[in-house]
């Protein structure tokens, strides 16, 4: 099955109740909330308030990308927040495997990000105990970067190891996704699609994502 996850990040802060029913009624299946820290990435969004205070407004399962440094010292507070799904980046981890026992023991899903550059070799041991992989198709931090061409062979690669291995783990895409280029990304073998301005910033967010489940099923 084929998921789309709006990105908070490019939604209208002011009203963040109204674009979130939006893309709930329209049947996205996840809330991808992008928390950076200054640190990790350059810029800073935002962090356990912001998501605690939304948590009463969806039955969205949140998927909670957190582009922070040593993520591990965290996980307790996204957990309690409203996290559903804790992806920590496996370049801010010293021990990922630690990261995903602390993730589990809240009753939380797995997941674990790449940057475009990271090798998948990084996390082939990880990926026993990971619900989900997200590969970023962008350097992580900013909105509005072009999809970079060679994490679509990343994705093809990840999708055959997955497979040949008998996981079950959900593969993630971030970065520069719009309806123009989500047939291929899909083809890639990426079923959980991050998409931020493509969907909030659209004139009509509830068709916006209605029109990407009609590529993810055409």
């Amino acid at each position: 099955m084929y998921k789309l996850a709006p990105s908070l990040l490019a939604a209208d802060f002011k009203n963040l109740e109204r674009d979130i029913s939006c893309v709930e009624r329209a049947g996205a299946h996840y809330l991808h909330l992008d928390v950076m820290d200054g640190v990790f990435v350059n810029n800073i969004s935002f962090g356990v308030p912001v998501i605690k205070s939304i948590r009463g407004c969806t039955g969205l399962p949140f998927d909670v990308h957190l582009m922070i440094t040593d993520p591990i010292r965290y996980i307790e507070a996204f957990a309690e927040a409203g996290a559903d799904i804790i992806n920590v980046h496996a370049e801010a981890c010293s021990d990922l495997k630690a990261a995903f026992n602390k993730i589990k023991s809240f009753g939380k899903k797995t997941a674990v990000t790449l940057k475009p550059d990271t090798d998948l070799q990084t996390i082939y041991d990880a990926l026993p105990d990971a619900d989900m992989v997200l590969l970023m198709s962008v350097e992580p931090g900013f909105g509005g970067q072009k999809l970079m061409p060679h994490t679509l062979k990343k994705a093809e690669k990840l999708a055959n190891y997955i497979a040949t291995n008998g996981y079950k783990t959900d593969i993630e895409m971030d970065g520069g996704i719009y309806l123009s280029n989500a047939r291929e990304v899909i083809s890639a073998g990426v079923n959980v699609i991050v998409a931020g301005s493509s969907v909030f910033g659209a004139e009509d967010i509830e068709r916006a994502v209605r029109d990407f489940y009609a590529v993810f099923n055409g």
